[in-house]
């Protein structure tokens, strides 16, 4: 713990002797090792979210279907915190045997991923202009010609965004497993309040800052290889 009268300079002493100790690093219980594991959790939860919601919202928007349900649930679902999810998630998983830790942070992310995937998804589809829509019908496209051709590539940028949101607030939520002793980088704040080390608690804390930045800036260079508008310009142009 920094010392009363070391103010800044002396957090910022303990942070670099916290940094400098190579035990920090490495092993189990190490900033690479918990990094690792919270990156994993993160992309994974945020991946299961779009497997789940994905097909559901592509399909209520294809359709043009419950739009005012869709829109409710998911603004339930954001009023809902992530630590409420955990607390129900615990018991369920102790009750199934899953025990502490990794299954019930996990279902909490699952589900905070969940409504900016649908809400984007939904949005983006339903944004796309009819006119193209129905030139592509005109020419021959069958329903789900329509939405795989036309409706999801010329969301894709909205969908993604979609998603890359999903990622980095998992990302900056997963903290909150440590609580149910889950490890990840949630562990140095949850330590270094119980032990009164401010050092551990800063790194924590950039660490996971930083883990969220890179994760959103991955993201930002993968929207570069998203399918273009180009996809649907045949189509377009008929109704020029």
């Amino acid at each position: 713990m920094v010392s009363e009268g070391g103010g800044m300079s002396g957090l910022l002493s303990e942070i670099s002797g916290y940094l400098s100790d190579r035990a920090n690093w490495i092993g189990e219980a190490g900033l690479i090792n918990r990094a690792l594991d919270h990156l994993w959790i993160s992309l994974a939860a945020t991946l299961l979210a779009a497997v789940l919601i994905l097909p559901l919202a592509l399909y209520l928007a294809h359709h043009r279907r419950a739009e005012f349900l869709a829109t409710s649930l998911v603004n339930m679902g954001r009023a809902i915190p992530a630590f409420g999810i955990i607390g129900l998630a615990l018991p369920i998983s102790i009750a199934l045997g899953w025990g502490l830790g990794f299954w019930p942070t996990f279902v909490a992310l699952v589900a905070l991923a969940m409504p900016p995937i649908f809400t984007n998804t939904y949005t983006g589809v339903l944004r796309v202009r009819s006119d193209v829509v129905e030139a592509a019908r005109g020419m021959g496209l069958k329903g789900g010609q329509v939405l795989t051709q036309i409706e999801i590539p010329l969301a894709m940028p909205l969908i993604w965004t979609g998603i890359r949101v999903s990622a980095v607030q998992v990302a900056a939520t997963a903290t909150l497993g440590a609580v149910v002793g889950w490890g990840g980088l949630g562990r140095y704040l949850i330590d270094g309040f119980a032990q009164g080390d401010d050092a551990q608690i800063v790194v924590g804390a950039l660490a996971v800052a930083l883990l969220a930045l890179l994760i959103d800036g991955a993201f930002a260079m993968g929207e570069r290889f998203l399918p273009g508008e180009q996809k649907a310009d045949r189509f377009s142009s008929v109704t020029a």
